[in-house]
């Protein structure tokens, strides 16, 4: 991953003890946040022909299609300066002017269907400079504001031909209307946009707040997107194990001192701690890990507690760090009531992506 600043030197020393991510505090720099706008290293190698459409979901060979012509069709200078493009690079207008019709492209569906595998894939095949692209989290993306400042966030991602928003969801009415008009003021500087979410854009913020009173906000960021439906059953469930059972604590102390890289942390006090970490930071929270591990694993207790962990399962699962831990299995971690409330997405999605860093990290127990 690029960065303007170089990430420290965390790698273990020969007899070293674990490393401990409660003992972390990063300063990330807002440059660093700008820097690292760009496909995460699990998918640095994947391309539209890595993706393996599903020959009984017709839909998953459609979207590649359909964001093969998206991805070609932005070729050409940018409107910098100069001239503004079309959508899919064509036609000219001196004079900056909102364009019509949707300006992006929004590929829907649920978990683990491929759709940052996708996103990332469009990143690729853009024909453009890796500095005139842009690829982050919706929460990177308000992250990023909230570093820069609107204004400034506006005219750092004007220059850009192609804005990549992962995991597209929105959790209250400021993060509506400051998105919604985020968006509008890149469409009309002429950049691209794409997003991936398990919410069509007509639904975001359905169960978490009173959206009818945002339906302005709302219906305008739908109005940027064409929508792209991708069905499909998780892929990191198809023919795998069910989740590892979770191990003993001396199981997971012995192997984070047996692991190059490793980390070790009970985990409530893991909690405590990302409560004192911005989430733009749970990124460099993990510089340098290679395993984490948790012992004594247990119901998280609090909806804000729950989605800061969220966000870190998303940076570990971005950067495959396998996770041994022991305690309670990952789809114990959310109650009932978070599971059936109005961010279920995400909590589902994380012990999505837990499992499958659990099942990566089985292989820090095996001998030798």
């Amino acid at each position: 991953m690029s960065s303007s600043t170089p990430a420290p030197d965390l790698g273990p020393r020969a007899g070293a003890a674990p490393l401990s991510l409660c003992a972390r505090e990063p300063h990330v720099p807002a440059d660093r946040l700008v820097a690292e706008m760009v496909p995460p290293p699990r998918f640095d190698s994947v391309r539209f022909d890595t993706y393996v459409p599903d020959p009984g979901r017709p839909s998953q060979s459609e979207a590649v299609r359909v964001l093969e012509e998206f991805a070609g069709g932005l070729g050409g200078a940018h409107a910098v300066g100069g001239a503004k493009r079309g959508l899919f690079g064509f036609g000219r207008s001196r004079a900056p002017k909102a364009p019509a019709g949707p300006r992006g492209v929004y590929l829907d569906g649920g978990y683990g269907v491929g759709k940052t595998h996708l996103l990332a894939s469009l990143w690729h095949a853009t024909p453009a400079d890796p500095s005139l692209k842009a690829f982050g989290t919706f929460v990177e993306l308000t992250n990023l504001v909230g570093a820069l400042g609107f204004q400034q966030t506006v005219r750092t991602l004007s220059g850009h031909r192609l804005l990549c928003i992962d995991e597209f969801e929105l959790d209250d009415p400021g993060d509506t209307v400051l998105v919604s008009t985020l968006l509008g003021k890149l469409v009309e500087a002429g950049v691209a946009l794409a997003a991936t979410s398990n919410t069509l854009p007509g639904k975001l913020g359905e169960g978490r707040f009173a959206a009818v009173d945002f339906l302005r906000e709302i219906q305008g960021l739908s109005a940027h997107f064409r929508t792209l439906r991708i069905d499909g059953e998780d892929y990191r469930h198809r023919g795998l194990p069910e989740a590892p059972a979770p191990c003993s604590d001396e199981a997971v102390t012995k192997a984070a001192h047996a692991t190059e890289g490793a980390s070790l942390d009970d985990f409530t006090h893991l909690l405590e701690h990302l409560a004192k970490v911005h989430p733009s930071r749970y990124g460099a929270l993990t510089d340098g890990l290679r395993a984490v591990c948790l012992t004594d694993v247990r119901p998280v207790p609090d909806q804000s507690t729950a989605l800061r962990l969220v966000v870190l399962a998303d940076r570990l699962y971005d950067r495959e760090v396998p996770v041994l831990a022991s305690g309670l299995p990952f789809d114990r971690l959310f109650s009932e009531e978070m599971l059936n409330g109005g961010y279920r997405k995400k909590y589902f999605r994380a012990i999505s992506r837990l499992t499958a860093l659990a099942r990566d990290g089985q292989r820090l127990t095996a001998p030798a």
